[in-house]
């Protein structure tokens, strides 16, 4: 048998080792060596060696070792920096480590971090309040959580609660987490299959078309069946940066009221300004009758997430708190500081508004640049910060990613996931790091039409 089990001694001395690089100021040339030979053995041996092989853009090399970051770049541990275009897929809307909320956060900390978990936590409800101030509608209860998924199971468990009823229509290439529920309703194959059967009814129709949501809930109903909600994206980021027509979600309003059916709109990457809205509903003017928050909530400095609801779907909690769900770390106060302080500097800094003409600037720059490489990138869309450059095939899209990763750019583009890439950089990029991105790009492009668009994939 493999023991893998160490001594209380010399699980110290691993601690002491790694805590003495975390707190130290600068490391050594042989520290920073140490990192990088652990890290590979570390996830090798000790998380999984697939985490390695499926990142971003970096192929077989593992030298690039992510270890600090400010604005819109990170620096590995060798001090090359990197203009960040993935964003944590819209976690830092506001940038890496944005001062105001690391200030609150800080602060937080030297008071408490966690609640007791009976005691009245003061910032759960502070937070909750301002979600409420700033959500569309009459949007009024938060359940916090910790990550998008959890938000969205939430926000599937109420449906069924304050409706008493069963199905959910979601949309195909949709994406709302991993979780059973969660993956339940999302819409894409590739994550699905592995753990089919999931959790009964659900109903996945073409992202987009209202008519083929109203038809799934006809027949659901003719035969019986009873609909709790509908959950979809105010744009599919995950599904490729699909953008839907503009008569769609007041249509799905005009539905869900007509068959007295919930809207659940999952907002989790689209929330807090990534569209140049504060919501992405707020470019259709719909109120839904729950919403999801996650990812750019936290400020880009802490994991939190929220379900949003109306007040009247309360009911069932008001009955029973906690029986919808008990997240032990769920709204905690260091998470709640950071949502707060993120808040309030989307308004201060009006980042909505820097997003909007950001996203006008880089997504001109790229339909310019699809039409000079048009058997090459195949189209160019989105909303906002949340841009999508399509590709004629998968492997044209990740050589491009491959190529802007060694200019020190970095974009979401996998080996298995590069048809659409997504740019979402932080909406505090400046206009010179837009404009690098966007001549490396263009430099890279040409080489590739120059080449024939060949491929190589290590």
């Amino acid at each position: 048998m493999n023991v893998l089990r160490k001594s209380k001694q010399e699980t110290l001395h691993a601690a002491n080792e790694i805590l003495s690089m975390i707190e130290s100021e600068t490391l050594s040339g042989e520290q920073k060596e140490k990192i990088v030979k652990d890290s590979i053995d570390n996830f090798t041996n000790y998380v999984t060696k697939a985490i390695l092989e499926h990142r971003k853009s970096v192929s077989t090399d593992y030298s690039f070792v992510e270890w600090e970051d400010e604005g819109a770049v990170f620096r590995d541990t060798k001090g090359d920096e990197f203009i960040d275009c993935l964003g944590g897929y819209g976690v830092y809307l506001l940038g890496h480590r944005h001062p105001k909320v690391v200030k609150a956060v800080e602060a937080q900390l030297k008071r408490y971090a966690l609640h007791s978990q009976e005691l009245v936590d003061p910032l759960r409800g502070y937070l909750s309040k301002l979600v409420a101030y700033i959500t569309p509608g009459d949007l009024q209860h938060t359940y916090l959580v910790n990550c998008g998924t959890e938000a969205n199971e939430m926000a599937l468990k109420l449906a069924r609660l304050s409706t008493g009823k069963k199905w959910f229509i979601s949309t195909i290439g949709g994406f709302h987490g991993k979780t059973f529920g969660s993956l339940s309703a999302s819409g894409k194959a590739m994550f699905r299959e592995p753990y089919l059967p999931l959790v009964p009814g659900f109903q996945h129709v073409e992202y987009g078309d209202a008519d083929a949501v109203e038809s799934a809930i006809k027949n659901l109903q003719t035969v019986g069946e009873t609909v709790a909600g509908i959950i979809v994206e105010p744009i599919q980021g995950e599904g490729g940066v699909n953008v839907p027509p503009a008569d769609y979600f007041p249509r799905l309003r005009e539905i869900c009221d007509q068959y007295e059916c919930l809207l659940i709109v999952d907002e989790i990457q689209t929330g807090m300004g990534r569209t140049g809205e504060l919501f992405g509903v707020d470019l259709y003017d719909v109120v839904p009758d729950i919403m999801t928050l996650g990812k750019a909530f936290g400020g880009g400095v802490m994991p939190i997430a929220a379900m949003v609801a109306k007040h009247k779907h309360w009911d069932k909690m008001e009955e029973n708190p906690f029986l919808l769900g008990s997240s032990t770390f769920g709204g905690n106060p260091l998470c709640c500081a950071g949502a707060i302080a993120g808040i309030k500097t989307i308004l201060e800094e009006d980042i909505t508004s820097q997003v909007k003409e950001k996203g006008e600037y880089i997504l001109t720059a790229l339909k310019k640049l699809q039409e000079k490489y048009p058997d090459i990138m195949v189209d160019v869309r989105g909303v906002g910060l949340l841009i999508g450059m399509e590709f004629a095939d998968n492997d044209l899209g990740f050589n491009l990613a491959k190529k802007l990763f060694t200019d020190n750019i970095l974009v979401g583009g996998t080996i298995n996931n590069a048809r659409v890439i997504r740019i979402e950089p932080p909406a505090v990029i400046s206009y010179q790091q837009i404009d690098t991105v966007l001549n490396a790009i263009d430099k890279n492009l040409a080489l590739m039409a120059k080449s024939g668009a060949s491929v190589t994939i290590s």
